[in-house]
């Protein structure tokens, strides 16, 4: 796959960006969330992808109808990666961002993430937890050297020099996206995306620093050892074997 480069300029007060808010179970974040993503100055469509949640999540999303706000839903939980499938494929924004549901990423740093594509230089834009940038929460160490480990190991086959390959916050330019395709289920989903980034001629991929406000398992966090291991395998997949 190839995309053109566009250097030109975009305007952030007319530019359509999609936000892309996959939800499993969060009930007790995703009205913040959605107010906080609401609340940023652009001109924008929410694409919220219930995953069949069963707290509660699913009657209260129903009960919302503010502007700009699109919910869609599955019937059954599937997985981080099929609702991201989903969201794409309604998205209708030049741009095109992740966001996750759970308060961890700061919506009030979509400046940060939007500027290169903004200013025509990036087509696809990381934000990066390990960068150096605003608050982070400490928590598992484990953690941290297992998002290292599985970043270098991507970077190996990729070719890029991410130090986030894992991270919620990514954005996109509309086209890029059109020619990918995503197979994984779960969180299996980061890697595959970077992978077939990586083989997309002509991409300009950014990194920049973001804050992070982790949660515990306590407080909802729902990735755990299994999946970093099916991260490894979709590493070695989607790098060896391609689609």
């Amino acid at each position: 796959m190839t995309i053109e480069m566009k250097k030109k300029t975009l305007d952030p007060a007319t530019t359509l960006i999609t936000i892309v808010i996959p939800v499993y179970n969060e009930v007790e974040t995703i009205r913040e969330t959605l107010q906080a993503v609401l609340a940023t100055p652009y001109r924008k469509e929410v694409v919220v992808i219930d995953d069949g949640s069963t707290d509660g999540t699913m009657e209260l999303l129903k009960t919302f109808s503010w502007p700009d706000l699109v919910v869609l839903f599955h019937e059954k939980n599937k997985g981080k990666g099929r609702a991201l499938q989903t969201g794409f494929e309604a998205a209708q924004g030049d741009i095109v961002l992740i966001q996750d549901a759970d308060l961890e990423y700061d919506p009030g740093e979509y400046s940060i993430l939007l500027q290169p594509i903004f200013d025509g230089k990036a087509d696809v834009v990381y934000g990066s937890r390990f960068a150096g940038h605003g608050a982070h929460r400490v928590l598992y160490f484990w953690h941290y050297v297992g998002n290292r480990f599985l970043t270098l190991l991507s970077n190996l086959f990729t070719n890029l020099n991410l130090t986030d390959m894992e991270t919620c916050y990514k954005v996109f330019r509309r086209e890029v996206l059109a020619g990918i395709s995503i197979r994984e289920k779960r969180f299996g989903v980061e890697p595959e995306l970077t992978a077939k980034l990586s083989r997309v001629r002509g991409v300009r991929i950014y990194e920049v620093p973001i804050s992070y406000y982790g949660r515990t398992y306590e407080e909802g966090k729902k990735i755990g050892w299994r999946d970093g291991v099916s991260a490894l395998r979709c590493i070695l997949r989607y790098n060896l074997l391609g689609d």
